[in-house]
């Protein structure tokens, strides 16, 4: 029987982010059951970047080429830096039997209409963070068999929605890099760092705006006023999110009272202490300047991050929404008494068989996505505090061992890989040639003549006509309903549908622009770009002769709508007429720019050439007569 072939799409499996960790521990489980050929598709690295070898499995980055990149508009880059196009490269490349996705839902959009979607046994490994549920989450639920979610309330969520294939699996932890250190050591790593005799509150998070630190803080300052010996470590950067120093400041709270961790960036050592600025001197190696708040480029090691929990009395964690919080499960294991709002993943960390403590919330509304999120009670915060701090040490030592235990048999890389073992092993085989071949849409379809409701012809037309499964909770279907429910013709409808499917058809089968162009003139191209209509392009006639006069070596290219050929195809200075497309809008694509060699020498767009516009670069060629006003 042959190995399956898994290939995992995520974060490098090296970055310091939760899904780093993650994918680096799911990896080396499954790589080491030796069952599996384990292909790693890294967001954040090029296609051979350096880092790509030293991991043990095939593996190669998400991004495209620089050059391409800076081709791209920000939507289109914003695709690319989570692998929308070398997917398809990997997928071609590696011809995996199952593909697992480990990213925020809207990395994937689009993948489901790619032409292998459905013919491997693809996987969404998702976070959902907030209620209502990400409408682009509830979206894909039709469109992926495999579809898993980091925390219980997510789950809960989609199951009320009707989607009974949504399930629950952990982001994974190893468990033995977490554990208390005996009294005995943790006196002397306390010592170590001048904080014997002290009350460490702890924090370890990415510093967001969602992570509650301004209610954190307020309840800390009415802590420290009834535990004078009290201290908040925040082992965060301080160079994004929240300006903490500030906040310390208007709070009127003793910024010696504010821990932070720096590491240096030379030696990695680390130390725990008051902020004092960015780029200090290393008290360890010597180096200048080499000292700043951990973050995700220069952290501090799994072991470190141990010793750090174990420098703290009590862990809380305040924040308005989050897909699991990795720390809070760190902390368990280190067996502290761990505090978190009771909202979103933080549900499933402060139940009584997790040994957690909920914090109280109050909600408010996100602006724009009306998402409902929590802001943490800063008295519940103090409160809870007190609570812990006045627990007998026999009782704070039980709850903490009980958390512990509880995060290995619900997070522990072993459980998880096991889970995952199943869904993989009880995968159907792949008859799949891998290739790549664009999945074309039926615009012939002819739908039943009697349906029997509304919802019923939407989504025979969606499936059958637009290869697109849709149902009552999705936003698409939602909007044609509210047509139809409106009074809008079916027959309307119809066409529409079928318009869209004859659009996208034309569009998977136009030609490579390249190969509508001489293969005999490279360098001596100029394209003019006039989408529209007949006055502009009548007008742009005189245009295009000055041009040639200028620059008779070359050959001029122009490019409209074919409806308005007739205007412009016999000017006997136009070399070819060829269709417009809005592809041809990158003039960065087209001239050329670092390692794209380009097409042309020259575009000229005289629609939109404005100081908004890119649209004068021309490789140096500036002289000519092409500018309309």
């Amino acid at each position: 029987m042959k190995k399956k072939t898994v290939l995992f799409h995520s974060n490098f499996c090296r970055a310091f982010t939760g899904f780093g960790k993650h994918k680096r521990n799911i990896m080396r489980y499954l790589y080491g059951t030796g069952k599996y050929n384990i292909v790693e598709l890294a967001n954040g690295l090029h296609w051979n970047d350096a880092q790509t070898q030293n991991v043990p499995w095939e593996c190669k980055g998400s991004l495209p080429d620089p050059a391409k990149l800076q081709t791209l508009n920000a939507e289109q880059q914003r695709a690319e830096g989570y692998g929308a196009s070398l997917v398809d490269e990997a997928i071609k490349e590696f011809k995996p039997d199952f593909y697992i996705g480990i990213e925020d839902i809207w990395a994937f959009n689009g993948f489901d209409k790619k032409p292998w979607w459905d013919k491997i046994n693809s996987m969404i490994w998702t976070t959902l963070d907030s209620l209502p549920i990400l409408q682009s989450a509830i979206d894909f639920a039709p469109k992926v068999k495999h579809y898993y979610v980091w925390a219980s309330f997510a789950e809960r969520a989609m199951k009320e929605l009707g989607y009974d294939h949504v399930k629950t699996l952990r982001g994974s932890l190893d468990t033995s890099h977490f554990y208390r250190f005996s009294d005995d050591q943790r006196a002397k790593l306390r010592e170590a760092h001048n904080l014997s005799n002290q009350y460490i509150i702890g924090y370890v998070f990415r510093n967001q705006l969602r992570k509650s630190v301004p209610n954190l803080l307020d309840g800390f300052k009415d802590f420290k006023s009834k535990v004078p010996q009290a201290k908040l470590l925040l082992h965060t950067h301080w160079s994004e999110g929240w300006d903490i120093p500030r906040m310390i400041e208007e709070k009127g709270i003793n910024s010696s009272d504010i821990l932070t961790t720096y590491v240096c960036n030379k030696c990695k050592g680390y130390s725990v202490r008051a902020y004092t600025g960015q780029e200090q001197n290393c008290n360890f190696c010597g180096s200048e300047k080499s000292q700043s708040t951990t973050n995700t480029s220069t952290g501090v090691t799994e072991s470190q991050l141990n010793e750090i929990y174990n420098l703290m009395d009590v862990y809380c964690h305040p924040f308005t929404s989050g897909g699991q919080e990795i720390p809070i499960q760190e902390a368990k294991l280190t067996e502290l008494i761990t505090l978190a709002t009771d909202y979103s993943c933080g549900e499933d960390n402060v139940t009584k068989e997790s040994g957690g403590i909920p914090l109280a919330w109050h909600e408010y509304r996100e602006p724009g996505t009306q998402f409902i999120k929590a802001s943490t009670d800063s008295r519940d915060i103090t409160e809870k505090l007190l609570h812990v701090y006045n627990m007998t040490e026999e009782a704070r030592r039980f709850q903490g061992q009980k958390s512990r235990q509880w995060v290995i048999d619900n997070f522990s890389v072993e459980v998880i890989g096991r889970r995952l073992e199943e869904i993989i092993d009880n995968a159907p085989e792949v008859d799949y040639d891998y290739e790549l071949k664009p999945v074309l849409l039926n615009s012939d379809y002819e739908p039943k003549s009697n349906y029997s409701s509304k919802e019923e012809f939407l989504i025979d037309i969606y499936k059958n006509i637009l290869n697109d499964n849709v149902d009552r909770n999705t936003q698409g279907f939602k909007h044609w309903m509210n047509h139809l429910n409106a009074g809008a013709d079916p027959k309307g409808i119809l066409k529409h549908f079928k318009e869209i499917a004859s659009q996208q058809n034309a569009q998977q089968n136009a030609p490579d622009l390249a190969d509508l162009l001489d293969s005999d003139d490279k360098g001596r191209r100029i394209a003019v770009v006039l989408p529209e209509g007949e006055t502009d392009v009548f007008l742009v006639n005189a245009l295009i002769s000055n041009l040639k006069k200028q620059y008779k070596r070359y050959n001029i290219y122009f490019f409209t709508k074919s409806e308005y050929f007739e205007y412009i195809d016999d000017h006997p200075n136009i070399h070819k007429c060829l269709p417009y497309s809005p592809l041809l809008e990158n003039v960065l694509s087209l001239e050329g720019i670092g390692s794209n060699e380009g097409l042309f020498e020259m575009v000229f767009y005289p629609n939109t050439t404005t100081q908004k516009s890119a649209a004068y670069i021309h490789n140096g060629l500036n002289t000519h007569q092409f500018s309309l006003k």
